[in-house]
């Protein structure tokens, strides 16, 4: 009956089924074993079973002899690599057979399914939620229970056995309104089966504050909330970004309302002109108007002072000089403004200029109020003492001699204070040259009239920008006597500005990571191609078929050295706020092994030896990319510079120096003369050989990545005899 039972198995069973007896021959198989693990439709009975499906986990191996000794054994899933480099997944029962009533063992029953699909897709599913730091988790209505991912962990900074409540969760939310809100969100979740999507702040087990996107899903039976699943995404540094350009911009746009500057934004490339607000009011332009193009603005300048216009513009575009320039405006009812413009040239990282970014405001009543000084003394003390701008009559030796009150709000003193000084005293010294030189220009008959922007210290000590512009006024027989001196405040706008700046540099600097991972993949792939090429070479050239064979193992070595290369350059771009964060337990022997082998080809034709002199017990904390950087750097430069009159030799050796491994490589190379270079050894782009290939990056990159981990490197080096480097790395 046990014998048909089981014949009737292997014939109908969906999964790969196959009997075998006692010496792993096959009794029988079912048609999804033939399908799954045979290589054709022979048939295989009385066969062994190693013979027909070739490798498997050596676990698998050890199942079998433990069925053989009557247990029975079930894996769930085992993770092994084929010998062409394929991981597989293999999940397996074995069951031994007893076929009469006796105790004797008959056989196995072996139950065998090629898992590897779904395990891939749950392996990658995990890394994804790392990587995006996207965790998950559920709360169990009925059992009241709450379960974390580890990545939810890792984002409350709680230990990975950490086992959290419901209670216990919410509570990790920022008490107040953040705590509050979650409070509702679940509450009526689990009252109206209601899902949520919001933002919040938590604190963690750490005592950080951390912002969260939580978004929860609720599960119903039979009309009941049974199940709240959800993700929970940190967001803390998208969210603070997002908050403080919201004030910067906020800031900004209340600066340039009170002071009634216009900002605008010129794309160079899509010929796009965008204007904000007081743009529009200065231009007497409404927004359905206006077309947003470089021409729209052009079309508003007064004809006579086009061209001198259209010139500052080119002059700042071809990056000659920012623009800085009044100019006169036609509005659509044929009045005439007088606009003050200024502006940065933005440039991308090639130094090809892309965008003006800049202001202007209306100086209209600052020309007017000049005629009107020019005109009329008693216009003149009417606009002087009302003026909404800093104005001042000035000695030709620098005496205040007359100020309005708005320059007393910008400067903070008194009118006694401020009379009793000179316009020197409160002066930046750095600009103190370039006044003179314009005061003097003026009074002698040069200039009439003249316009600069300077500081001045405010009597708090801050300082204050102004647009200074400066009339003078003669007397009775043409001589001048004092000047008229006007203040526009543009602190504001300096600040503002400023921070523009400040987001520019942090653009750069962002572009600049990009330049140096960018430089770590060419450097590292460089060696790796080098390698395969040489083996190439070799192949096509070699006859021998036992060294053929050799060569073809070399090739497939290198080649899945260049695919770790390639997995362990996407850690790098993992590395986001800082590399100590990143530290693995790397042994030092394994990974020189590693680069010993990935450069077999080159090593073999320039006959180098390699003395490996490194304890296995020797492991370092660091990034596994930046490692093998290093590592693979410091080798391929010793090969690189290898003396021509002898075979090049490299020591590798290492031991332990306190808290750190010291690594030391020396090889017997042409060496460089530190006297001349020691300044500049770890420069970027600095060489000191003429050979084809030098870049003047390895070093660098080498250096950065070393301080970067915490570690230190040092060189010692004699022309003709040889060079030494030493490491040290943080001990694991």
């Amino acid at each position: 009956m046990k014998t048909l039972a089981i014949d009737f198995l292997l014939k109908k069973a969906p999964i790969a089924i196959a009997m075998v007896d006692t010496k792993l021959n096959f009794i029988n198989y079912s048609n999804q074993w033939r399908k799954d693990f045979t290589l054709n439709n022979s048939d295989y009975i009385g066969k062994n079973l190693f013979e027909v499906i070739g490798e498997t986990p050596e676990q698998f191996d050890k199942d079998l002899k433990k069925g053989l000794k009557g247990e029975e054994i079930e894996n769930l899933g085992q993770k092994y690599i084929l010998p062409s480099g394929k991981l597989q997944w293999l999940k397996w029962k074995i069951s031994p057979v007893k076929i009469d009533d006796t105790n004797n063992l008959d056989g196995l029953l072996i139950f065998l399914e090629d898992v590897t699909e779904d395990k891939k897709e749950i392996e990658l599913l995990h890394k994804a939620e790392a990587v995006a730091r996207i965790g998950c988790w559920e709360v169990d209505l009925i059992n009241n229970s709450l379960y974390w991912t580890k990545t939810t962990k890792d984002i409350h900074e709680v230990s990975e056995d950490f086992v959290p409540d419901l209670a216990q969760g919410i509570n990790f939310y920022k008490e107040g309104s953040h705590r509050d809100k979650i409070t509702e969100l679940v509450g009526t979740a689990i009252e109206q089966g209601k899902s949520w999507d919001t933002e919040l702040i938590i604190i963690t087990a750490k005592g950080n504050e951390v912002w969260v996107r939580a978004k929860g899903e609720v599960e119903m039976a039979k009309g009941q909330p049974v199940r709240i699943i959800g993700t929970f995404q940190d967001i803390d540094q998208t969210k603070k970004m997002q908050l403080a350009h919201e004030e910067i911009s906020e800031r900004l746009k209340i600066t340039t309302q009170t002071a009634q500057i216009g900002i605008w934004d010129f794309n160079l490339e899509t010929n796009e002109l965008e204007w904000d607000n007081e743009m529009y009011q200065i231009f007497g332009v409404e927004k359905d108007d206006f077309s947003g193009v470089f021409e729209a603005w052009e079309s508003t300048i007064h004809p006579e002072d086009k061209e001198k216009a259209l010139k500052a513009t080119e002059n700042a575009i071809t990056g000659v000089k920012d623009f800085d320039e009044e100019f006169r405006i036609i509005l659509k009812d044929g009045s005439i403004r007088h606009v003050k413009g200024t502006s940065k040239t933005i440039k991308d990282y090639n130094g090809k200029p892309i965008k003006l970014t800049g202001a202007n405001w209306d100086i209209t009543d600052l020309r007017s109020t000049e005629l009107k000084l020019i005109r009329s003394t008693e216009s003149f003390t009417e606009t002087f003492d009302n003026a909404s701008i800093g104005m001042a009559l000035v000695s030709p030796d620098f005496k205040w001699l007359k100020v309005n009150k708005s320059l007393l709000n910008s400067l903070g003193y008194t009118e006694k204070e401020l009379l009793s000084m000179k316009t020197l005293d409160i002066t930046h010294p750095e600009d103190i040259l370039v006044s003179k030189s314009f005061h003097t220009s003026a009074y002698d008959g040069i200039n009439d009239t003249y316009q600069l922007e300077k500081r001045y210290f405010h009597k708090d000590g801050h300082l204050v920008h102004v647009v200074l512009g400066v009339t003078v006024v003669k007397d009775m027989n043409g001589n001048p006597s004092h000047t008229i001196a006007q203040f526009l405040d543009i602190t504001d706008r300096i600040e503002s500005e400023k921070r523009l700046q400040t987001l520019v540099e942090v653009t750069k600097s962002q572009n600049d990571s990009l330049m140096n991972f960018a430089h770590i993949v060419s450097h590292n792939l460089r060696s790796h191609s080098t390698n395969m090429t040489m083996l190439t070479k070799f192949l096509t050239k070699e006859e021998d078929e036992e060294e053929r064979k050799n060569l073809h193992e070399m090739i497939s070595n290198a080649a899945e050295s260049l695919a770790e290369t390639i997995a362990h350059l996407n850690d790098v771009v993992q590395v986001k706020t800082g590399t100590l964060e990143n530290l693995k337990s790397i042994g030092v022997l394994n990974t020189i092994h590693h680069i010993k082998k990935s450069i077999g080809g080159l090593l073999e034709e320039q006959e180098a030896v390699l003395n490996i002199n490194v304890s296995k017990t020797h492991f370092v904390n660091a990034v596994p990319a930046y490692l093998e950087s290093i590592f693979l750097n410091v080798i391929t430069n010793a090969l690189k510079y290898r003396s021509q009159d002898r075979i090049p030799i490299i020591e590798i050796s290492s031991k332990i120096k306190g808290d750190y491994v010291l690594i030391t490589f020396s090889d017997n190379g042409q060496g460089i003369d530190l006297k001349r270079h020691g300044d500049k050894i770890f420069g970027m782009y600095k060489t000191f050989h003429k050979h084809k290939d030098a870049k003047g990056i390895g070093l660098f990159i080498t250096k950065n990545q070393i301080e970067a981990m915490g570690g230190k490197i040092k060189l010692e080096s004699t022309v003709d005899v040889g060079t030494t480097i030493f490491i040290e790395l943080k001990k694991a």
